[in-house]
């Protein structure tokens, strides 16, 4: 059993499921606390992912599956709250009668850091929670720099995009890829390539203090200065899990192993194929089998035929295709979960 001193998940991740109302000042709330950053889908209508933060400020949308600029848009998400957020009557968010997912993550403990401290080399600013091992930052970057994360601990995964031009959206993971001369791109389905400016491998990788980056690869092209944002992870025992597992092309599928019971989940397939980024949560398929899927890389509505089970501790792919389950390919995860068995020693229970 997987032990954690992260007794309630739901106080940092959960999913809000909602109807839209079209309406301005739409107070969403049952969150269960004021999320840092807020993911949003429109889950019957082919409009892009919203994503928002903190550190960015409310009405700043960023779409995953798009390579656009940060963009201002008055009536998105107005506001954070200390259950929720706030509405306005954009359809990314609110349009009236839509069904609409928001995946939801506290981040927590403000932070600037200038030039030259804890090893940075250009200045941050940002939120952080390392209790969880999640962060929020963002800087000014310009060719290769080196720049404050926030967590403490190495991360396990960076997740990293232009904000003023476009660009894609590059993720990096030496513990799912294999080595920070690696980058999957979210907002595409193409498989894992080498590419060693995201983030930089070797004496450049990431440390407890810093992760480093290079401008030229992000999208603005040459030397140029751009701002950025970074979404930083580390794994913590019994509340996420982030690796990778190979298919075998059966219905009985891989089962893989987390230590918890996962809340969300999203896949995709690194090598051997091009797919989707698709995405799970125990909100929309509150029941094995789970079968609603959003995919980030895409503006489509649910997608009802890819299943997986969530279990007491992992997950289980139940059918063989090829965003989930091809036999001998490799797929990368990032898991978000339940407690297992916390510092209070109630279990959880299957589903």
């Amino acid at each position: 059993m997987a032990y954690t001193t992260i007794n309630k998940s739901t106080d940092y991740f959960n999913t809000k499921l909602y109807t839209g109302n079209d309406g301005t000042g739409r107070s969403i709330t049952g969150v269960g606390f004021q999320p840092d950053f807020v993911w949003v889908k429109d889950r019957s209508n082919a409009f892009s992912h919203g994503l928002f933060d903190v550190v960015r400020g409310a009405t700043k949308t960023l779409n995953s599956n798009d390579t656009s600029a940060d963009d201002t848009v008055s009536n998105s998400l107005t506001a954070f709250g200390s259950d929720g957020f706030t509405a306005g009557a954009n359809a990314i968010i609110n349009g009236n009668n839509n069904n609409y997912a928001s995946w939801n993550w506290k981040a927590g403990t403000s932070f600037s850091n200038s030039a030259g401290a804890n090893g940075a080399s250009i200045a941050s600013t940002g939120s952080a929670n390392q209790d969880v091992g999640f962060s929020i930052c963002t800087y000014t970057n310009t060719n290769t720099n080196t720049i404050k994360h926030g967590l403490d601990v190495v991360p396990d995964v960076i997740i990293a995009k232009t904000l003023g031009v476009s660009g894609s959206w590059f993720l990096g993971s030496e513990k799912m890829l294999g080595g920070w001369n690696k980058k999957l791109n979210l907002n595409d389905t193409g498989a894992v390539a080498t590419e060693t400016r995201p983030f930089y491998p070797g004496s450049y990788a990431p440390t407890s203090s810093v992760f480093s980056s290079d401008q030229s690869v992000f999208g603005a092209g040459g030397s140029a200065t751009e701002t950025m944002i970074a979404y930083c992870f580390a794994e913590k025992q019994g509340y996420s899990k982030f690796g990778s597992y190979i298919g075998n092309g059966n219905a009985d599928g891989p089962m893989i192993y987390t230590g918890f019971k996962p809340a969300w989940i999203m896949i995709k397939r690194a090598i051997g194929g091009t797919d989707n980024w698709v995405m799970f949560d125990n909100k929309r398929s509150p029941f094995n089998e789970v079968n609603e899927n959003l995919a980030a890389n895409t503006d489509s509505s649910t997608n009802t035929g890819i299943k997986i089970d969530m279990l007491s501790n992992g997950f289980k792919c139940r059918v063989a295709e090829g965003n989930t389950n091809v036999a001998g390919n490799t797929y990368i995860y990032m898991a978000f979960g339940q407690t297992l068995v916390g510092t209070n020693n109630i279990p959880n229970n299957a589903r």
